[in-house]
């Protein structure tokens, strides 16, 4: 097939970009971003140190952030049923969820931690869960209601919305507390995720794949049989845990690195909002971009590649010790790299699922790639102490190495359905791909 028939023009690129599917791919980002960290990270543990609470304790409210964890045991439920007659099966899940988000979100503002924090355990689970539900079905739409090759731009997208939103909880949370008590701060948040709703009243539905499930037990059992008899399941699998437990063993270090070097928390703070922020955000652009005009097996490869590189300007800076200019370039470099690599990844998690039971497919795969950074960045600190921080990351480099290894396995099949999908068109009111 010639290379003209497989790259996309400039000119199909600038179209795809400027789609109404990849606009809702950015307002759904944005209303999946929002609310993690309002449950389970900075704006919630800033509350409840304001409020007297001990460390230990709020060490224990990690535990609320289950849901991100498990989700996929519940997913095969949004696969199968559609609550709201005549909304569809996606549109009609993220309503409710969204519905009831909203609620929980504005709830959790109306508890005290200082009164009773059993209650605030309580609204901040339901926060949690309705929040990883939302990633469920948003997760599915999009696999759903963009063709394979869309998927890379359609994931970038996503990532930089889903980027802003938690830019706006975090920050823009922590600054309101400033200004005005928590509980008015969760519920501007709850408004916030009016955009979401919004964006679900307006979307289309894509069409019901043929031979989705028609029973509970079809939606339980059928998505792991058919995704286990596909070829190179089990290292499939494998590839999603390892392609990036590199770049995720370096990032648990790096701040006791920037600390350990002398830079000032301030000093760490303003570079990652100057370079780091928009470095991702840029990356993730250029993922997206780059994905249409390479194919997915060549970008997954060379953003791999990339993502290894960019962890040298981490050993660089071990060397310079203090330097702002070699602070800059670590992060940025990284960041960089890691968007581009993110997006890769993201879009071949998305590739893999069956449009029949998307929903499930992808929340097994996504609920996979969170194991890395819960298993095996434990070691890192020790890590880091027996090889000192230039062998750390040098460690780090080399850690990416199996996963570009188990890569090269997939290149024959993914390559073929490249050249395959080519023709294959947007499905905006239809499901297409794999059937």
């Amino acid at each position: 097939m010639p290379s003209d028939a497989i790259h996309r023009s400039a000119r199909d690129i600038l179209r795809v970009f400027l789609s109404g599917r990849m606009l809702t791919a950015l307002l759904m980002g944005f209303s999946s971003g929002l609310p993690l960290l309002l449950a389970t990270g900075s704006v919630l543990q800033a509350w409840l140190t304001e409020a007297g609470v001990d460390l230990g304790t709020i060490g224990l409210f990690a535990l609320v952030g289950l849901p991100y964890t498990l989700k996929f045991l519940w997913a095969p439920l949004l696969d199968r049923f559609a609550p709201i007659a005549g909304m569809g099966r996606r549109r009609g899940w993220l309503l409710l969820i969204q519905i009831t988000l909203i609620a929980a979100i504005a709830g959790l503002g109306l508890t005290d931690p200082t009164r009773s924090l059993s209650l605030v355990t309580l609204a901040a689970f339901l926060v949690s869960f309705f929040s990883a539900s939302q990633d469920i079905v948003i997760d599915a739409y999009r696999r759903e209601s963009l063709a394979d090759d869309e998927q890379g731009l359609g994931a970038s997208l996503y990532v930089n919305g889903y980027r802003v939103g938690l830019l706006i909880s975090s920050g823009g949370g922590l600054i309101l507390a400033d200004l005005i008590p928590f509980s008015a701060v969760y519920g501007v948040m709850a408004a916030a995720m009016l955009p979401g709703l919004i964006t679900t009243l307006f979307c289309v539905e894509p069409q019901v794949a043929t031979g989705t499930p028609r029973t509970l037990r079809e939606a339980v059992v059928q998505p792991f049989v058919e995704y286990f008899s596909r070829q190179d399941a089990g290292l499939i699998l494998l590839f999603v845990l390892l392609y990036k437990v590199g770049e995720m063993m370096a990032s648990q270090m790096t701040t006791p690195f920037y600390l350990d070097l002398g830079f000032s928390k301030s000093e760490i703070g303003t570079v990652v909002k100057l370079f780091g922020f928009w470095a991702t955000v840029i990356g993730g652009l250029m993922g997206g971009v780059l994905i249409l005009r390479l194919g997915l097996y060549r970008a997954l490869w060379t953003f791999g590649v990339l993502q290894a590189i960019g962890l040298i300007g981490f050993v660089i800076l071990a060397r310079l010790g203090h330097s702002l200019p070699g602070l800059a370039l670590a992060i940025a470099s990284e960041n960089l790299f890691s968007g581009m690599a993110t997006t890769a990844y993201v879009a071949f998690m998305a590739t893999l699922t069956n449009r029949k039971f998307t929903a499930t497919q992808y929340a097994l795969l996504s609920s996979l790639m969170g194991i890395p950074r819960v298993i095996v960045n434990t070691p890192t600190g020790y890590l880091a102490e027996w090889l000192g921080w230039e062998g750390f990351f040098l460690f780090c480099m080399v850690a990416t190495v199996p996963g570009l290894w188990l890569l090269t396995r997939f290149r024959a099949w993914m390559e073929s359905e490249r050249e395959a999908m080519v023709a294959e068109p947007a499905p905006a009111v239809s499901g297409t791909g794999k059937d």
